[in-house]
């Protein structure tokens, strides 16, 4: 990165220079970095029921520090549930080099962190996608799997009817086919591409997904969390693939601990990436679901600083 000071970045100047495609690219960049260190994030308890996230991460050249709130009472507020900051550093001299917009690169990346997961994971490229919480990262997920993948059809499901209107509409801006529907189990049986993105308070999914299906469970990023049923992890477990973000799942994946599966068997897309021993030989079923949980890593905010910088070289 340039020593350049790239400044305070809004959330549209976030959003403009990190593209999808381009952000799994780097995410898959930072997973091959021998170079990349991220410690253990710590996520302090706030009254109310919040939490504050402080997530630091480096490679050879910069280093970030993500500082959010995460407050799920605020959707009755009307407010953000995630707000924050990511702050970038030159590793050599110490310099800030920019700030980045928290809630548009934690969108973004968690979506690309996904798409990255399915391209590597599935070779379908087509049939429908199920997206259940119509929030930020059901609409961040529904543009990623729309550009990386080509979904042209897409079922919504969520709690808020107007929330799955509305991005229903956004979808169909997009130039996709787009369909509320009032039952996600049901339509379990009709999408081969499956993103989970609830508040993650209590089980939304009991059905299992289809035996060709690709499921990306981003809702629930702390042990108290939980969106799918514990007997449908279980199953799948059985049946089908289990894949983690990152080894912070092992005590972070509420869905998975809950069923009281042991993470720590679980491949991480990393092991993926570089083809580990512990996912070649790793017993996947010839068919069978794969069930992708993301709980989030700082790691992936490094991706976007690392593309945000390069986004705005070019622009220079």
């Amino acid at each position: 990165m340039s020593t350049t000071t790239l400044g305070i970045q809004s959330p549209q100047q976030t959003a403009q220079a990190l593209s999808y495609g381009a952000l799994a690219r780097e995410i898959e960049a930072v997973l091959k970095d021998a170079s990349v260190d991220v410690p253990p994030r710590i996520v302090q308890p706030l009254h109310g029921g919040g939490s504050l996230f402080v997530m630091p991460a480096a490679d050879a050249q910069v280093a970030i520090t993500k500082l959010i709130s995460f407050i799920p009472s605020n959707a009755q507020r009307g407010l953000p549930t995630i707000q924050g900051d990511i702050v970038v550093f030159d590793v050599q001299t110490g310099q800030r080099l920019a700030v980045l917009d928290g809630p548009t690169v934690t969108a973004r990346r968690t979506a690309a962190v996904s798409l990255l997961a399915a391209q590597t994971l599935v070779p379908r490229r087509d049939g429908p996608l199920l997206i259940v919480g119509a929030g930020v990262q059901g609409r961040a997920h529904l543009e990623a799997f729309h550009e990386g993948l080509g979904v042209q059809e897409v079922f919504i499901a969520s709690r808020s009817v107007a929330s799955a209107d509305a991005l229903v509409a956004h979808a169909q801006g997009l130039g996709l086919r787009a369909t509320r529907v009032d039952d996600p189990n049901a339509a379990l049986a009709h999408c081969p591409w499956v993103v989970s993105s609830t508040p993650a308070q209590e089980v939304v999914l009991r059905g299992m997904p289809r035996s060709d299906a690709f499921v990306a469970a981003v809702g629930a990023f702390t042990p108290r969390m939980v969106e799918w049923a514990p007997e449908v992890c279980r199953q799948l477990a059985q049946t089908g693939t289990l894949v983690v973000d990152t080894r912070d799942a092992d005590h972070e994946a509420g869905d998975l601990l809950q069923a009281g599966i042991d993470v720590r068997a679980v491949p991480t897309l990393a092991d993926v990436v570089n083809a580990s021993p512990m996912w070649l030989q790793a017993p996947r079923p010839d068919h069978g679901p794969v069930f992708f949980k993301s709980c989030g890593w700082a790691g992936w905010d490094l991706a976007a600083a690392r593309c945000m910088a390069r986004a705005l070289a070019s622009q220079s």
